[in-house]
């Protein structure tokens, strides 16, 4: 049974529960792409504090791209777990990043229409997503935002998998999450309205804050 009727509907009920950093002067919300950003902009309105896109690409595994061995970020940002990036064949660990980095390049430079480098320092980073599976990417999101200087990292999601919600529960330093169903499938299965963001349709949401 579906819990939201769009990411916008989502946002308005997410908001509500964040409503602590309204008007905050040290506060941005940051959408992940791309299925974020449309939530992240209801949030932005609601709390009237600045948006802005992060755009992380998580590093996975060959043949288990889920699994996470580090991620990139904007700025030239590297996060490497070692544990799990050791017994991989350099020339594989280096396809998956030089594959990730150019992904990561053209998302930056269609989503940022010309604005400066983002710059989190002494900020409290609000990163929004439409809902958590895994939670690899909005983990790599945190660690990425503590690289850009963040002072503080909220993530909030409307739902997730109970697993992923603890992991990063332990990662930032606040998770708001609605919704965490020990029986958790899909998010897509959370809402009526679950269509594939195009990058129109994040462009389109952004352009109010060029």
């Amino acid at each position: 049974m579906s819990s939201y009727r769009d990411r916008a509907d989502a946002g308005r009920r997410l908001a509500e529960r964040l409503t602590a950093l309204a008007g905050r002067p040290d506060v941005v919300v940051l959408g992940l792409v791309r299925g974020g950003v449309p939530v992240a902009r209801v949030v932005a309105d609601r709390l009237g504090v600045p948006l802005d896109v992060l755009v992380v690409r998580k590093l996975g595994l060959p043949g288990a791209p889920e699994v996470a061995f580090g991620a990139l970020g904007p700025g030239g940002v590297r996060v490497l777990n070692d544990q799990v990036a050791a017994p991989l064949d350099p020339a594989d660990r280096a396809e998956v990043q030089r594959r990730e980095q150019a992904e990561l390049d053209r998302r930056e430079a269609r989503y940022r229409h010309g604005r400066p480098p983002l710059d989190l320092t002494g900020r409290t980073a609000l990163i929004v997503d439409d809902g958590l599976a895994t939670g690899a990417t909005a983990r790599a999101a945190v660690q990425v935002a503590r690289r850009l200087g963040a002072g503080r990292v909220v993530v909030a999601v409307p739902v997730g998998a109970q697993q992923a919600y603890e992991m990063l529960a332990a990662e930032a330093d606040e998770v708001v999450c609605p919704q965490h169903p020990v029986g958790f499938t899909a998010v897509s299965a959370h809402y009526d309205d679950f269509h594939e963001v195009d990058d129109d349709e994040v462009t389109s949401a952004l352009i109010a804050t060029a």
